[in-house]
């Protein structure tokens, strides 16, 4: 994706802290590990790269809201969400390991987490474990309506997360399905999410909107890596006004309900503004 890198633990904090100056409050980290195997164990590792990356951003920022991705699919070297039986994820032994990757986040300084791996239960786990682990104060947002979507190509390309063999069909929500996106995210919020997220962003600004109007709770939408690259592409052959297309999407997102928006475009757009 042009304009995006993977950065080392102290890049990332100084692009993290020039972005604030810029007026982005906050980011979202992902961590892409020196090595990975069938379990996603280095998910939790203190020294990992997003628990490296927290301390270092809350040391030279403590304002800086740093929310951190929990899901074990740039760990495990399958590439899915899970911990596999076979070919078929495991559901509740996964939500025990997301809880203690969640648990390691906050450890470190984490103000938010955010469960994107869309297995059932996993929000009050996380809760659970947090609260337990005396981090009542962070909060968590949930990828609760995360869609299944050809949108993450090159995301999965970038973190080297592409699943080996089938798709997520499993856990991720179908395409055409909007009465369960509502569904997944009633269940979250009673399991204690702070906020709730719609994924990807401008395809699924129906299901944004819905979802805002009906439970009135803050409400999160991902203009994801696809959704970036295209409006990327089609300015670099000179068929779109790069400027007027990001901000026209961002405002599309906003005005469906979106309360916070995350997005590749966050530094060009507080520039712009």
């Amino acid at each position: 994706m042009p304009g995006v890198f993977q950065l080392s633990v102290d890049e990332a904090a100084a692009e993290a802290v020039a972005a604030k100056r810029d007026g982005v409050p906050g980011v979202l980290l992902f961590g892409v590990p020196d090595r990975k195997d069938a379990t996603g164990t280095l998910a939790a590792d203190p020294e990992g790269p997003v628990q490296s990356a927290i301390r270092e951003m809350k040391s030279r920022d403590a304002d800086l809201v740093v929310m951190t991705d929990v899901c074990l699919c740039e760990y495990t070297s399958h590439g899915h969400c899970g911990i596999l039986d076979g070919e078929e994820i495991v559901n509740d032994v996964t939500v025990a390991q997301l809880a203690q990757v969640a648990l390691s986040h906050a450890a470190a300084g984490a103000d938010f987490v955010a469960p994107s791996d869309m297995m059932d239960g996993r929000v009050a786990a996380i809760r659970r474990a947090l609260d337990e682990g005396g981090f009542e104060q962070v909060g968590i947002v949930s990828y609760a309506a995360k869609y299944c979507s050809a949108f993450y190509g090159p995301f999965r390309e970038a973190a080297e997360s592409a699943p080996q063999f089938g798709d997520r069909r499993s856990h991720q929500m179908d395409p055409a399905n909007v009465e369960e996106a509502l569904r997944e995210v009633e269940i979250d919020l009673a399991e204690g999410a702070d906020i709730v997220m719609v994924k990807p962003a401008l395809p699924y600004l129906d299901v944004l909107t819905k979802v805002k109007a009906r439970f009135g709770q803050p409400t999160a939408a991902y203009q994801v890596s696809g959704e970036y690259s295209m409006l990327k592409a089609a300015a670099q052959r000179g068929w779109l006004d790069e400027p007027r297309v990001m901000l026209e999407t961002l405002t599309a997102i906003r005005r469906a309900g979106a309360d916070m928006i995350v997005t590749y475009y966050a530094r060009e757009a507080a520039r712009a503004l």
